[in-house]
């Protein structure tokens, strides 16, 4: 797979992640209220050593509904502490007594054997909501890692850190979109070749979203490589900060660098699929197109499988701000970093422009 470019040059230090679930907290901030009312239970549930799916089949088995029935927003480490939000749909059923579950030991099969150890849920909140939950609706993640074992030149860490609190980091889809050694993209090609036939509906999503997040970090790493990543380029598509929404930058517009500047809009690379109606209005002709067209070329066949697949075509931000950054070193050699990303992005993004890590 194409090596992903530095927004400098590659990082000096070395340091050592996610030794312990406690090492990586993650907590999932909803942005929104629960209704407090309707046919889906809304649960807040932190679990440690477990993957979102995990939960998923424990609630689908637990209030006996489908899988269909149950919701969330975003999908969480399984090597961490994390806390997320699910909805269950009750429509005509007897509402469970959730806290037979809460602190409950677990035993998951998808789990490798060494984490099987110490896994557990608990229910922090348990409220009434009238929608079901949708991916990508919640508003942020805000992180607590520990990063362990830290050598090198401290100096050099300590000026990445000032720069990524001051200019945030690229936006690129971390390492576990793609599996262990790449192998959702090396399912999704079979699958797109007919070679294999994947039934599960959650399987073919997670393959069909690590071919285009591969397709959109191939874009950002060509516009790291030429150092406007974070610039406007005439022609492009411009997201609004912390929306999906989008539009076309006219050269001329003299005060879009300044909106760049403060983060109110930010570049941004393709997500692939169809366009829809209201989408075509755009000038895909402008010569900014040029350059991911190129790319694109190069994976027709994964273009034309995602549409195919009947996925719509969107933008993604190419530049992650990430707030909040806050950081310490404790016992001289680790490094205790805590900082809040929008939904969408992931620390390991953040943390691959600090130092070279490994994780077990």
């Amino acid at each position: 797979m194409i090596p992903l470019a530095y927004v400098s040059v590659p990082p000096v230090c070395t340091a050592a992640i996610k030794q312990s679930p406690e090492d990586f907290c993650v907590d999932e901030i909803l942005g929104f209220d629960p209704d407090g009312e309707g046919d889906h239970v809304l649960l807040h549930i932190q679990k440690r050593n477990l993957n979102t799916q995990d939960i998923v089949d424990t609630l689908c088995r637990f209030a006996d509904v489908k899988n269909v029935d149950v919701g969330y927003s975003g999908l969480k480490d399984r090597h961490a502490v994390t806390s997320q939000w699910f909805s269950v749909n009750l429509t005509g059923k007897i509402e469970p007594d959730w806290l037979l579950l809460d602190g409950s030991s677990m035993s998951c099969s998808s789990a490798d054997s060494s984490s099987i150890e110490n896994q557990s849920i608990r229910f922090l909140t348990v409220s009434r909501h009238k929608r079901k939950l949708k991916r990508g609706t919640h508003q942020a993640n805000r992180f607590k890692l520990l990063l362990r074992n830290l050598e090198g030149d401290l100096d050099d860490i300590r000026q990445r850190l000032q720069r990524v609190q001051t200019s945030g980091v690229p936006n690129y889809f971390g390492e576990q979109r793609f599996g262990r050694n790449f192998s959702n993209i090396t399912q999704a090609e079979k699958m797109m070749r007919g070679v294999i036939k994947v039934k599960s509906r959650h399987k073919r999503s997670l393959y069909l979203s690590a071919i285009r997040s591969m397709l959109f970090n191939s874009v950002l790493s060509h516009r790291v490589t030429q150092e406007n990543w974070d610039k406007a380029i005439a022609g492009e598509l411009l997201v609004l900060d912390g929306t999906h929404s989008y539009f076309q930058y006219e050269e001329g517009d003299d005060s879009i660098n300044e909106r760049i500047e403060c983060g109110d809009v930010h570049p941004s690379g393709p997500l692939w699929g169809k366009l829809k109606k209201e989408q075509k209005k755009f000038d895909y002709n402008a010569p900014f197109f040029e350059l991911e067209n190129s790319i694109m070329s190069g994976y027709k066949h994964w273009c034309e499988g995602l549409e195919r697949a009947g996925l719509i075509y969107d933008r993604r931000s190419l530049r992650l701000p990430v707030s909040e950054l806050a950081w310490g070193f404790v016992e001289n050699d680790n490094l205790q970093l805590q900082f809040t990303l929008p939904a969408g992005g992931y620390a390991t993004t953040v943390l691959r422009e600090l130092c070279q890590y490994n994780q077990m």
